[in-house]
């Protein structure tokens, strides 16, 4: 697949993926609302707000009008806030053609209706679900441009449609591509990985160590996967790229705005103080409120996302959180689920 890619929108990751297409010889358009923004990336070919002196490759055009930047398109790309999501699809439904496919690299939920992001594209471009792939996996953005050696992997209900999203993006100098049928799985490994880089991060800045946060990332997989097995996700796509993967790289780098987050509600800063001085998206507070609700619609035990949700939202001391997490009643480390599922 060759041709014009639209991307939306221009924060650190569309603009990281549209390095990568630019770079794969591709026509990139990436839309933003900020006039002064798109300017810089085509006069200077920069985007200094969210990759700071970082060029850009001059084939990424940058346009206020999303018109222009579907015109044409073979592909669209969308890296909007899950809670921009909605709003950003449906403005683009007037210029969504047949022809077009929609790659979506967010990591979220909508919160109000607890929609994973395919289901929110579907239902605003009146397309099947078949149309649609998932970018996944461990992949910080400042790495990316940077072309550093990453990984991840595409997800469809469409071996077509993934197998498209595959060929846009693999090369074989620094990115490499996999594909998976698991859409539910790849969506659920993504977003909730943010929920428990908050976690690592707020142990780390309490003080509590690796042995803490090795403790964390690891059962945070567990209760990842629980949830996803009980929404009909695979649960072998959570030892793969998307889940334990990006698991990983989210929890223990400072490039992850979640980690960092975590880190400095754990030194004791209000999380309100938090979000202003991060000045970006913090998907993990949004989604630790989604995963809440959706443990306890589907009965699932989430003791992590439990805490959390008490840390973030109802003023719980974060020290006193971990705690009780320690204090928990003895358990049985191989659940029912994993092996029901990987046996």
């Amino acid at each position: 697949m060759s041709g014009k890619v639209a991307v939306f929108v221009a924060g650190s990751w569309g603009t990281a993926l549209s390095e990568v297409l630019a770079q794969n010889g591709r026509s990139v358009s990436l839309w933003t609302r900020n006039a002064h923004q798109a300017e810089e990336i085509n006069i200077k070919h920069s985007n200094h707000k969210y990759l700071p002196d970082i060029p850009l490759h001059p084939g990424i055009r940058a346009t206020c009008s999303m018109e222009e930047a579907m015109e044409g398109a073979e592909a669209c790309l969308i890296v909007a806030p899950s809670a921009a999501m909605r709003q950003v699809t449906r403005a683009m439904k007037p210029y969504f053609t047949d022809k077009m496919i929609i790659v979506h690299a967010t990591k979220g939920f909508e919160t109000e209706t607890l929609k994973r992001m395919s289901e929110v594209i579907a239902e605003e471009l009146e397309c099947g679900e078949g149309r649609i792939a998932v970018l996944s996996g461990p992949s910080h953005a400042e790495e990316v441009v940077r072309q550093c050696p990453t990984t991840v992997v595409v997800a469809s209900a469409s071996m077509e449609t993934g197998e498209k999203a595959q060929d846009l993006f693999m090369n074989e100098t620094f990115f490499r591509v996999y594909t998976n049928q698991d859409v539910i799985g790849v969506e659920l490994a993504g977003a909730l990985k943010n929920i428990i880089a908050l976690g690592a991060g707020l142990s780390d800045g309490i003080g509590f160590g690796d042995n803490a946060k090795a403790a964390l990332i690891t059962r945070g997989l567990a209760e990842i996967a629980r949830l996803g097995v009980e929404m009909g996700a695979n649960a072998l796509t959570f030892a793969g790229l998307a889940g334990v993967g990006d698991l990983v790289v989210t929890c223990t780098s400072q490039h992850s705005r979640n980690w960092r987050a975590g880190s400095l509600i754990g030194q004791g800063h209000a999380v309100e103080e938090v979000l202003s001085r991060m000045g970006m998206v913090v998907e993990g507070i949004r989604t630790t409120k989604a995963a809440y609700l959706l443990a306890r619609q589907h009965d699932v035990q989430m003791p992590i996302t439990e805490q959390l949700h008490r840390v973030l939202f109802n003023g719980k001391e974060p020290k006193q959180a971990v705690e009780n997490l320690m204090g928990r009643v003895r358990k049985n480390e191989i659940e029912e689920v994993a092996k029901s599922s990987w046996t």
